[in-house]
């Protein structure tokens, strides 16, 4: 037999010219979001003042299985996709394992990661409707420069709420996006009433994603012709990631494999949900039974460690609420390099297919995390970022028990992007000076104790 490819990428020909909506194969749907003023079930124009309207559309729908990608959707697509499914050989034979290792690898794009799927479709609409600006929250930087990015291709003003410590962290992340035009603000702010309350509740904060998605919403409805946009979390989001799904199914059917195993970082859910949509299909549909595997930092434990509630999606709730897996909306994370994850939610429909059980989830620390970074960088020549750093570390544990029962499983992981602004974490790691923090019950319960009155079931 013919050795398989270290890389397989796809003709432009075999790109998916469809999103795949997984709620459409949903036993169960995700249970509502809420009016947070009258707690009763969202409808879809309750969401035009915050994003437009087709956006809107794709967050309210639970039955349109496969949803057509605009031709101009398409065109900014093809400058950097298809992305390759790689075959880490060189892994696989330091591991001594007889498992199959591959990872689809969202790095080649100047956004560094697998953000700009979504960025592209959202900046699109919004231009569509006839829009002249957004607004948005970053954590790492990652979805900040994707989308600064995108509305650069588009001709729309941008505003970025990047999370204070990493603002702090990653000043270069701020740079590419001010080279795209964007206006970046660390949060908490003073510039909005969101941002002082917060500052004024506790002015030492680092910052979170929920904070700045508080300052990025109450900019978007308060300015004519701008509306806010998400990276992660949302319906919409995991709607359009699920282009790195389709393109992984379709790249294995090539090589005629399948994967036992498909694994990826869990924050809010972005790179997760695109990387396992059609095989979740599968999975509902009965079709075939792979494990998925939910990865997420110990120091924010959302999936492995949080309730499954109905919460705010941001720190000064003036957002929906969405029934998630939660540490709350006040639990401020650890200041640590896993920037991309430290959120307090998860995505509502990741959060369902966890609680029905088709799902799993890991949590796991830092150091442990950079371990593996460091062993892949040295053995694939990528410099991995944090974030997909933690699906690596559970892709080589389980390369290892399959070592250790002679099981020959084929492996999946998710590799969201490339650890080049992380430099300051990496240098942490081979100091020895980086710390792990796992939150204890009491921290956790401080962060639960901000959930809001539960609805009445």
């Amino acid at each position: 037999m013919a050795k398989i490819p270290h890389r397989l990428y796809l003709t432009e020909d075999q790109m998916p010219t469809q999103w795949y909506n997984l709620r459409a194969d949903m036993k169960e749907q995700p249970d509502p979001m809420l009016n947070p003023g009258t707690m009763e079930p969202l409808e879809e124009k309750d969401l035009y003042p915050i994003f437009c309207e087709k956006l809107a559309h794709q967050e309210m729908d639970g039955e349109t299985r496969y949803v057509d990608i605009p031709d101009g959707i398409m065109e900014e697509y093809r400058i950097y996709r298809p992305s390759p499914l790689i075959r880490a050989y060189n892994l696989e034979k330091a591991l001594d394992t007889p498992a199959k290792i591959y990872y689809k690898f969202e790095g080649n794009n100047t956004s560094g990661s697998h953000k700009l799927n979504s960025a592209i479709a959202q900046a699109y609409y919004a231009k569509e409707q006839g829009l002249t600006s957004l607004t948005t929250e970053t954590g790492a930087g990652q979805w900040g420069t994707a989308l600064s990015e995108a509305c650069s291709f588009y001709g729309l003003d941008l505003n970025v709420f990047m999370v204070k410590v990493s603002y702090e962290q990653k000043p270069y992340r701020k740079a590419v996006m001010q080279t795209f035009g964007a206006n970046v603000t660390p949060s908490p702010s003073m510039t909005t009433d969101a941002g002082r309350a917060i500052l004024a509740n506790d002015p030492n904060t680092s910052g979170s994603l929920g904070c700045a998605i508080s300052e990025a919403v109450e900019m978007a409805v308060k300015h004519e012709g701008c509306r806010y946009v998400l990276g992660s979390v949302l319906n919409q989001v995991l709607l359009h990631q699920s282009i790195i799904g389709l393109e992984s199914k379709t790249a294995m059917e090539i090589l005629g494999e399948y994967p036992d195993i498909v694994i990826g970082c869990a924050g809010g859910g972005s790179n997760l949900g695109g990387l396992i949509a059609p095989f979740m299909q599968d999975k509902l549909t009965g079709k075939a039974n792979p494990r998925i595997i939910a990865v997420e930092p110990a120091s924010c434990p959302s999936l492995t460690r949080g309730k499954y509630a109905y919460d705010f999606c941001d720190t000064g709730h003036v957002t929906p609420l969405a029934r998630m897996y939660t540490l709350g909306n006040g639990f401020i994370p650890a200041s640590n390099h896993a920037g991309g994850l430290r959120y307090h939610g998860m995505s509502p429909i990741l959060s369902k297919l966890y609680h029905d059980g088709y799902m799993e989830a890991n949590a796991v620390k830092q150091t442990d995390v950079f371990d593996a970074a460091v062993q892949f960088a040295k053995l694939e020549t990528i410099l991995p970022a944090p974030e997909s750093s933690h699906a690596i570390r559970c892709a080589i544990d389980e390369a290892i028990k399959c070592r250790e029962s002679g099981e020959a499983k084929t492996i999946l992981f998710g590799l969201t992007g490339t650890g080049y602004f992380d430099m300051a974490a990496y240098e942490a790691y081979l100091n020895h000076t980086m710390v792990n923090h796992v939150p204890s019950d009491e921290e956790l319960e401080q962060g639960f104790a901000t959930l809001p009155k539960q609805p009445e079931a």
